[in-house]
């Protein structure tokens, strides 16, 4: 065998090639109790889907057809009445605790009954996730609060996520790119806050959500140098809901347009700024705005893959029930060779994606956000320690020095490679899982001929769902070259990207 000291020199000529082994590097230190929680959460989810999701997801599909602005409020309630919306919530603010890789598989699992109904779920924790990464643990303690009050009064309090504009689209997903887009999102400091004009489109479940995350610009010509992170609360003065999305697909999920027009945001409802950061790192404003959409996405994104995957097994399970029901030329479709060609190609499909988010949050869990929380002594602390102990500790979230800590691990301390890596990864699974999602139901359609197009098959409202999800979270063109960003370019000093 070869020297571990020539192993390591040998490898060193293929800096990248370390980022295949994040599974094998994270199995060691991958606490036992994460697998039977995350068994245990899968079973609840798939008792969700037989209970409520298969029920209602094609009859609520052809309810907002017949209602365009049908807005989801009873499944909303429904699924705090099932702790869907604190689940994953930590203790110490007050919610259930469960390890957040696991909120995938569960994903997954809803998404393989109905897409919609699995976003109107998760899109909560795309805010919930921008709100904790952000490190401003006083605000973050403050609305989290409000999350699991909610629902203990049986009146759901959502966060949503709103940075997407009319003429800027993908190019507010990346700092290197913001500068080329059009941004109109301007934020003007005035005493005590900030004044916000301007408009956001496409926000899923933004006339629902009670907290509304949201990125805005002091300086329009030069925004990657100069945006602000709000939270705002609906209802508040100068902010209200525009056009209600009439989509094609995912419909039972809202997506709005949201109008920002001499919106006043105290101080006290900013995350982060050009003078908060200045409180923990010595680093440019736009190198921390965009480690903080690095650590946003690389733990969003892993999710839409799941969701993608979800599509895809629920394409091949309907497609397989089909063909073991239908006869052609006097034999069971299944027994054909083309078909059982088809039916393997899907289930290969499916196995990947699952490999392609299973191992972004391995990346997560081993080198990025979760990493804290998933070390071993950590976990089991978080997991047995009585809610009571956790009620004591959390008024120390509402000091200055949490924040600090946090903010300054996280911005100041964590390694670029790592950031790189996980941000790489999880772009990765988004295109890789989205695009099996579509392909599986294309092939679902053609092994099941004119009964994929009806409606109460139920095929064709999952194509139309899955395609959405190419678009969302950065279209799939972007997210390859994110991923080429995180991943390849590093290898290669001389690699600039979006420079075109």
């Amino acid at each position: 065998m070869i020297p571990n000291s020539e192993v390591q020199s040998i490898m060193k000529r293929f800096p990248k090639f370390e980022d295949s082994f994040i599974g094998l590097e994270y199995a060691p230190r991958l606490p036992k109790g994460i697998i039977r929680e995350t068994k245990e959460l899968i079973a609840y989810a798939r008792k969700f889907n037989d209970e409520v999701v298969r029920p209602k997801a094609l009859l609520l599909d052809k309810k907002t057809h017949e209602d365009p602005d049908y807005l989801p409020y009873d499944l909303m309630q429904t699924a705090s009445e099932w702790g869907f919306y604190t689940m994953w919530v930590p203790k110490l603010f007050g919610g259930r605790g469960k390890n957040l890789p696991s909120l995938s598989p569960v994903v997954e699992e809803i998404s393989s009954a109905c897409v919609g109904i699995a976003n109107v779920l998760a899109v909560h924790y795309l805010g919930l996730t921008s709100l904790m990464t952000s490190f401003n643990m006083k605000v973050t303690n403050r609305i989290l609060k409000e999350v699991v009050e909610g629902e203990r009064k049986g009146k759901p309090c959502l966060i949503a996520f709103a940075i997407t504009e009319p003429i800027a689209g993908t190019d507010v997903e990346d700092n290197d790119l913001v500068d080329k887009g059009r941004v109109t999102c301007r934020a003007e400091r005035v005493n005590g806050g900030y004044v916000i004009n301007g408009r956001k489109v496409f926000i899923s479940m933004g006339q629902v959500s009670e907290w509304t995350f949201v990125f805005a610009y002091t300086d329009l010509k030069k925004p990657s140098q100069n945006r602000v992170d709000f939270v705002v609360r609906t209802g508040t003065k100068g902010f209200s809901v525009g056009r209600h999305e009439n989509k094609m697909g995912q419909r039972v999920c809202p997506a709005n347009e949201l109008i920002f027009e001499d919106c006043f945001i105290p101080d006290d409802q900013v995350l982060i700024d050009a003078y908060t950061i200045k409180k923990f790192t010595d680093k440019p404003l736009g190198e921390v705005m965009q480690r903080h959409m690095d650590y946003i996405s690389s733990s969003s994104k892993a999710g839409v893959c799941a969701i993608g995957v979800g599509v895809a097994r629920g394409a091949f399970e309907d497609a397989l029930k089909f063909a073991s029901e239908t006869e052609v030329r006097g034999r069971l479709l299944i027994n054909h060779e083309w078909a059982q060609c088809i039916l393997a190609e899907m289930h290969k499909n499916v196995t990947l994606g699952r490999l392609a988010y299973m191992e972004a949050n391995h990346a997560n869990s081993h080198r990025g956000i979760y990493e804290l929380l998933q070390m071993k002594p950590m976990y089991y602390y978080l997991k047995f320690m009585p809610s009571l102990y956790f009620r004591m500790l959390n008024p120390m979230l509402n000091t200055g020095l949490t924040t600090w800590a946090m903010s300054k691990m996280y911005y100041d301390m964590k390694k670029t490679e790592d950031v790189d890596c996980t941000s790489g990864l999880s772009s990765l699974a988004k295109f890789a899982g989205t695009d099996i999602g579509v392909r599986n139901c294309q092939l679902a359609m053609d092994l099941m001929g004119q009964a994929g197009l009806r409606h109460d098959r139920g095929m064709e409202k999952r194509l139309r769902d899955a395609k959405l999800l190419q678009i969302y979270e950065g279209s799939n063109q972007i997210n390859r070259i994110a991923s080429f960003k995180g991943l390849i370019a590093p290898v290669y000093p001389q690699t600039r990207v979006f420079e075109q």
